[in-house]
């Protein structure tokens, strides 16, 4: 591998990520990991010595990292569309491989010239790992490619359109299709000792094939909720899965009986699970920043690396509630609530508080202008309702997966009941007093987001399966609204209600009569996946992005600005009075004129890149 010209990033004061570690990776014949977070931060983990050393940034999101069976290189993929190849000896970047044109979710090395990537434009990329360039480009997903193994010559891919697939390495032919499933596949892995491929499903199973002939070989129901990660000992062929219904497992390879369950851990990420090379240990990251090391034979937590004595997680922003006296609640990957002052001449905090079980992962909040309450939705699949202070009043458990969106009903007949969008495709009201819980399946996919109508019984929602909906509040489906091709990530109503905004992975901005489903307007927002939105007035629709900036579309004239304020994602808009609250992964909340899109204020509970840009 040619080593570039980039030198590492010097990052004093580095001891854990400032985001979610989404990926860890063990050292061959070291005790040492490598692992890529949120704040597009990689890095190498001692785990002996219990520190960390930054290596150095992508441009955007780190979503996973893999390193080579001699220990040599590591290769972490981005939301940046790259791959940067690290040399682990020197702890410098070595090469970037530039060709996706969207996510990139994985990678693997094949040998020490050549290695394959998955990515969410739907291809598989072969790369010469010697010169950087590109020897293959293989299509044939219909969707978002989110998993990759080679082993033998053959490429195993897995993602959104519900199948697994096999490729012939060296000429990029497909061999075989698994599938489609009746849901999304989003991890796969290569049994090498018993001849297996293993694939994760987002309905709980794990299925295994032999990975030569294709015959299913078995199918464990092993979850309750979607797996986001399988991984096979190197050792033993056992299997270990991790689901959002917050168990993590491991499965005997000659039986597939339950073998048992690691201890817990609040703030995991599922997908970031896999096994060291001995098949002693298990590493995986956590919303916190740090990693943890379990002891895969009793399945306890050995030790934690990363941060100091009082760290409190990351303050990541997912989503803010903002009112037009300039209350904002927000919600964070580090678990707490929050509610903050933020006007042009204050950006303060209010108040602070965990649920009642302790910090949990929360991605979702809302207020009810009735009451005042606070009610924010939960990784571990649970509703809590605050008062106006943030004193904890109701906790409700939805089994429904987490939870991505809530809203109040405020119209005749509904007032105050509450609706939360889930990630098993379940809309779930729940009553005012937390007692009476009905869910309606009505999207196939998780469910992004929702809204409710302003003045009539009626809400919308949209899903990661590309579908967008209209509904009663009793749970009726009234229209589905063509168009997207790709996950719908945000949606919204125009103040007067007569219309809804959404927009999605497929690049594109739509706008849709609420009576009839009619697309009015379609409008391209360049390369770069949109996040959240709000439906300002008749005229003008705002977009967040992934990248840090806002994008406001003139639907009169089809005129797009744009304008970067933030240093991660864009991850909600809210209103408050004249301007729009924008909160971020960046740890920053943005107060912003809708006329210009120029930050007025910021509130800020923490800076994310302590190295470097």
């Amino acid at each position: 591998m040619l080593n570039a010209s980039l030198a590492p990033i010097a990052a004093d004061g580095f001891t854990r990520h400032r985001g979610p570690v989404t990926s860890v990776a063990a050292i061959p014949g070291r005790a040492a990991a490598v692992a890529v977070a949120y704040d597009g931060a990689v890095s190498l983990f001692d785990l002996d010595a219990g520190t960390a050393e930054l290596l150095g940034y992508h441009r955007h999101l780190a979503n996973h990292v893999t390193v080579s069976d001699d220990g040599a290189w590591a290769a972490s993929s981005s939301s940046d569309y790259d791959i940067h190849v690290w040399d682990l000896s020197e702890r410098k970047l070595a090469l970037v491989l530039r060709g996706h044109s969207d996510d990139v979710e994985g990678f693997a090395f094949v040998d020490e010239s050549t290695g394959v990537s998955a990515s969410r434009d739907r291809r598989i990329i072969v790369w010469d790992l010697v010169t950087g360039a590109i020897r293959r480009t293989i299509e044939g997903h219909e969707k978002d490619v989110l998993s990759v193994a080679c082993r033998d010559g053959l490429i195993y891919s897995s993602g959104d359109d519900m199948t697994l697939r096999q490729w012939d390495l060296a000429t990029g032919a497909l061999i075989r299709t698994w599938g489609p499933f009746e849901t999304e596949t989003d991890t796969c892995a290569i049994d090498m000792l018993n001849g297996r491929v293993v694939l994760g499903c987002d309905d709980g199973v794990i299925r295994i094939f032999d990975s030569r002939d294709g015959t299913a070989l078995a199918a464990i129901e092993a979850h309750g909720s979607g797996i986001k990660k399988v991984a096979v000992s190197p050792v033993n062929g056992d299997i270990l899965s991790c689901a959002y219904d917050q168990r993590i497992r491991i499965w005997d390879a000659a039986t597939f009986s339950p073998k048992g369950d690691l201890e817990n851990h609040a703030a995991k990420w599922e997908r970031s699970f896999g096994w060291s090379p001995d098949g002693c240990t298990i590493l995986a990251g956590t919303f916190d920043g740090t990693v943890v090391q379990w002891d895969a034979a009793s399945g306890r937590i050995l030790r934690e690396i990363g941060g100091a004595p009082g760290d409190q997680g990351n303050a990541c922003f997912n989503e803010a509630a903002a009112a037009s006296d300039g209350s904002v609640a927000l919600v964070a990957d580090d678990g707490m609530v929050r509610l903050i002052r933020l006007t042009d001449h204050e950006a303060a905090l209010v108040a602070r508080t965990a649920p009642p079980g302790g910090r949990r992962l929360m991605n979702a909040i809302t207020r009810d202008p009735g009451s005042g309450r606070v009610i924010a939705g939960t990784h571990d699949h649970k509703l809590h309702v605050f008062g106006a202070g943030l004193e904890s009043q109701v906790e409700v458990a939805l089994g429904q997966g987490p939870i991505n969106s809530i809203r109040v009903a405020q119209c005749a007949g509904h007032e105050g009941a509450m609706f939360a969008a889930c990630y098993s495709g379940a809309i779930v009201r729940v009553s005012p007093d937390g007692r009476d819980v009905q869910a309606h399946a009505l999207h196939d996919g998780a469910v992004k987001a929702l809204r409710l109508h302003p003045s009539e019984a009626l809400g919308v929602s949209c899903s990661a399966d590309g579908g967008l909906l209209s509904w009663t509040l009793d749970g009726e489906i009234l229209n589905h609204f063509p168009g997207h091709t790709a996950i719908v990530d945000d949606v919204d109503i125009s103040p007067t209600g007569d219309r809804i905004a959404s927009a999605s992975r497929d690049f594109t901005l739509n706008v849709y009569d609420v009576a009839d489903a009619r697309l009015t307007h379609s409008i391209e927002l360049g390369r770069r996946s949109p996040k959240s939105l709000c439906f300002w007035d008749a005229d003008t629709v705002i977009v967040g992005d992934y990248w840090g900036a806002l994008v406001k579309a003139d639907l009169r004239t089809g005129r797009v600005t744009r304008q970067t304020i933030a240093a991660n994602g864009i991850s909600s808009l809210s209103r408050s009075g004249d301007g729009l609250v924008a909160s971020s992964y960046d740890g920053g909340v943005y107060l912003v004129s809708i006329s210009d899109l120029a930050v007025r204020n910021v509130y800020r509970a923490m800076t994310q890149r302590v190295g470097g840009t």
